[in-house]
């Protein structure tokens, strides 16, 4: 049976959710496009074994409408969409899959551009680019992500430490990486070359090891988290790590991370703001990836990269000087500056 696609009733708010299926290379996937009012929809393919459909569509869409957000903020020219493949990537992922999903992606003329997330390699996007001209990410030309996503975090992590401690020198300061994924562990590196204490956690004991053995970190067990003395908290794994059974727990005064949707819903800046905990948006701060990934996109070049990387530090700046002139919290005041850009798109 060859690929199919169907279009299922995306959220209010969202222009298309389609589901992508091809049995005989074990394809079943959901490709969700947010918006497209600042150019075709950008955002990487995370390939995860969801429960069921429900949980997947939860998942992509939320992650689509980040993307909106993030490449908004970080002013690339392109509007937000994400993919996901259902399935255990270790297990299931194979070179038919992937092409399998690149012609899903190309199926959609242009609309949408993929990239590698979670699960998925740049080697993975290149038999998706093999069927598709709407596969970035790849070897030799923008390549893994994950470094641009480190950098990105760590810099908007010493303009937070600038604003809640006085300083954005990281010496001495209790910070906790949780994930040792590509970006968890690069930003370790970062944050341990800044003379940082490090606490860190991940599922994979290896890893750990690593990270003690190199950075001189202390380790933590996954469930021990919130158990831990903190002054900085940054989540690098998978989202809804802060919730109301973790939050009123968190020692920490700043939260600065790389994973996607870290805040289970979203009122919940408020409670953390009223912790008097800092809260800085994963949408504005990891953008560091997309961003290596427009660059290839637009043809750019590395110094293009590190202006923009540049500009969501000073987003990351102007949001906590509004948020403190205004007393709303900063993911609030970063929603409105989004919303203030695709409003006057909308409206040109």
């Amino acid at each position: 049976m060859p690929l199919t696609l169907t279009d299922l009733t995306p959220p209010d708010g969202f222009e298309r959710l389609v589901l992508a299926q091809h049995p005989e290379a074990g394809l079943r996937a959901l490709i969700c496009l947010h918006s497209t009012v600042l150019g075709p929809a950008a955002g990487g393919c995370r390939m995860w074994p969801y429960t069921d459909d429900a949980a997947a569509i939860h998942d992509v869409t939320r992650l689509a409408r980040g993307m909106s957000y993030k490449n908004a903020m970080a002013d690339l020219g392109l509007g937000g969409g994400k993919a996901v493949i259902i399935g255990d990537a270790r297990q299931d992922k194979t070179p038919a899959m992937m092409r399998a999903f690149g012609e899903a992606v190309e199926a959609l003329g242009g609309r949408y551009w993929t990239a590698e997330d979670v699960g998925i390699s740049p080697e993975d996007m290149a038999h998706a680019a093999e069927v598709t001209r709407y596969a970035v990410g790849l070897s030799g030309a923008s390549g893994d992500p994950s470094p641009w996503t480190a950098e990105g975090v760590f810099r908007c992590l010493r303009v937070g430490a600038a604003h809640v401690f006085g300083s954005d020198d990281l010496t001495g300061r209790r910070v906790l990486v949780q994930g040792l994924g590509h970006v968890g562990l690069s930003l370790a590196e970062k944050l341990a070359a800044a003379g940082a204490r490090l606490i860190v956690t991940d599922i994979h004991q290896a890893a750990l090891e690593d990270a003690a053995d190199r950075l001189g970190a202390t380790i933590c067990a996954p469930d021990q988290v919130f158990q831990q003395e903190m002054e900085i908290f940054a989540p690098c794994a998978l989202g809804g790590v802060l919730n109301a059974r973790t939050i009123p727990d968190l020692t920490a005064r700043l939260v600065c991370g790389a994973a996607n949707n870290q805040l289970a819903s979203d009122d919940l800046t408020e409670t953390l703001a009223a912790r008097g905990i800092t809260y800085l948006p994963d949408y504005v701060v990891n953008a560091g990836g997309i961003i290596s990934v427009a660059s290839e996109i637009h043809g750019k070049n590395d110094a293009w990269r590190l202006e923009r990387l540049a500009g969501i530090a000073g987003c990351v700046a102007q949001m906590l000087e509004r948020a403190a002139a205004s007393g709303q919290p900063p993911a609030r005041v970063a929603d409105a500056m989004v919303e203030a850009m695709l409003d006057r798109k909308r409206a040109a």
